[in-house]
């Protein structure tokens, strides 16, 4: 017997694009789904009562193990399936000031700095990739 659907608001997530300036230029975090282990943005539903920013710095702590200062405006958004439906992502820039030794989905997700040309390349969803290329962009200052 299949459970009842979600209710319409679990449709709306909101999830960062983790960064910080490294040696070679800017780096990309990207941690791992929990069950296909595939590299993903952190991201999440955009609970009742909280702003999509405040959503997605929540899903940096939980997923990613990460704090800092989430940009507006959004870079983005991206569409998935999922719950038999379609999930709309909006996106944003976080400049990364912490990196936590514990979080807590530490046990269930790898996470990874990574150039952002090698992020854009392996992120699961090609629009997620887009919006890491798009960043690059900002940064540079050519947005």
């Amino acid at each position: 017997m299949r459970d009842s659907p979600p209710p319409s608001w679990y449709y709306r997530q909101s999830g960062v694009i983790p960064y910080r300036h490294g040696v070679d230029g800017p780096e990309v975090l990207l941690i791992t789904s929990r069950t296909r282990k595939r590299w993903i943005l952190p991201k999440g539903v955009v609970e009742p009562g909280l702003s999509a920013i405040a959503s997605a710095a929540n899903e940096a702590f939980e997923e990613a193990g990460v704090k800092g200062r989430v940009a507006e405006p959004s870079l983005g958004s991206f569409s998935y399936a999922k719950w038999d439906g379609d999930c709309t992502v909006e996106v944003f820039a976080m400049a990364v000031e912490e990196v936590l030794d514990d979080w807590p989905e530490r046990a269930e997700r790898t996470r990874r700095w990574m150039p952002l040309a090698e992020a854009a390349g392996l992120a699961d969803d090609p629009e997620a990739g887009d919006l890491i290329r798009g960043l690059g962009k900002v940064l540079a200052g050519g947005a």
